[in-house]
């Protein structure tokens, strides 16, 4: 299987992962092969368009401001990889990490994955609320296309790993956040995916439970998984990733060990807060929420 040519942007030089990184499995098969992938909006800026306008637009095939959430973003993954992606609010993390799981169609681009993929990428999608836990881990497992034998095996597993005790027996809609990643992410386990796709979803929960989750991260790219998650909690990517990548704008910055990256996205971030403080967008924002703070204007 040929390689892909590296991206267009900077590609950082890879170092050797830190023991506390989990190091790559002795797979080599390449999980996810990215080429050139692209995401196009159309932008409607009429805020609230008239039935005469839509039927006019489409009749003269004029076609609104067109947006890129990704453009010519090439990367590949292989089994017993773990990699990070990191970057600003808006980036397009998010949208790339769905177009993975298959949930957007690219509108440009090649993707070719190698095994079955589980993810978990925003909490409660996917969940009935007026369902206990453990009916929402039967309706998971359908959803997953899994046979029911081999859910209602692995119920007691996922019931055990998630630890909520008896609120499992409970609507999921009396569920706190921390409560909801620990079921989705022990559903998202539990079945020992070839890819597991997480969105800053680990971030959610005490600390007992992220170290837990941490351990299973770990566990999973030594059985050589393949691991692809969004975060902005950098020592997460330090200690469990083995590659990062940085993406702005819907572009790859910067692709390599997780320090380099890391270091690159910290460096541009205060490169911008700077120009940001300079052009007095921060030190406006602050003057106009110091008088209000803590009261409350009476109509009269």
């Amino acid at each position: 299987m040929s390689e892909l040519p590296d991206p267009v942007l900077d590609r950082m030089p890879s170092t050797p992962a830190t023991s506390a990184r989990p190091a790559p499995g002795p797979d080599a098969r390449v999980a996810i092969r990215a080429e050139g992938l692209g995401v196009r909006y159309t932008l409607q800026l009429t805020k609230k368009p008239t039935m005469r306008a839509t039927l006019s637009q489409r009749l003269s095939r004029t076609r609104g401001k067109a947006f890129w959430a990704l453009r010519e973003v090439s990367f590949t993954v292989r089994h017993g990889e773990s990699l990070g992606i990191i970057g600003p609010n808006g980036a397009g993390k998010s949208t790339l990490l769905q177009v993975l799981a298959g949930i957007i169609t690219p509108s440009e681009g090649e993707l070719a994955v190698d095994g079955h993929i589980s993810s978990l990428l925003t909490l409660g999608v996917g969940f009935d609320s007026d369902l206990s836990g453990t009916d929402n881990i039967r309706l998971a497992g359908a959803f997953m296309g899994l046979d029911h034998r081999l859910v209602e095996q692995k119920l007691p597993e996922i019931v055990q790993y998630a630890d909520l005790g008896e609120f499992i027996d409970v609507p999921i809609k009396t569920y706190s956040s921390g409560m909801r990643a620990r079921l989705g992410f022990a559903i998202a386990t539990a079945v020992e995916p070839d890819i597991l796709i997480l969105d800053e979803v680990l971030s959610t929960g005490d600390a007992a439970f992220r170290e837990k989750s941490k351990q299973r991260v770990a566990e999973l790219v030594r059985d050589a998984r393949a691991i692809v998650m969004v975060t902005h909690d950098m020592n997460w990517v330090l200690e469990y990733c083995n590659r990062a990548m940085l993406i702005e704008k819907g572009r790859i910055v910067v692709e390599g060990s997780p320090a380099d990256v890391v270091q690159a996205h910290q460096e541009r971030s205060a490169e911008r807060r700077a120009a940001a403080a300079a052009a007095g967008v921060f030190v406006a924002a602050a003057k106009e929420r110091a008088p209000g703070r803590g009261r409350r204007r009476r109509r009269r």
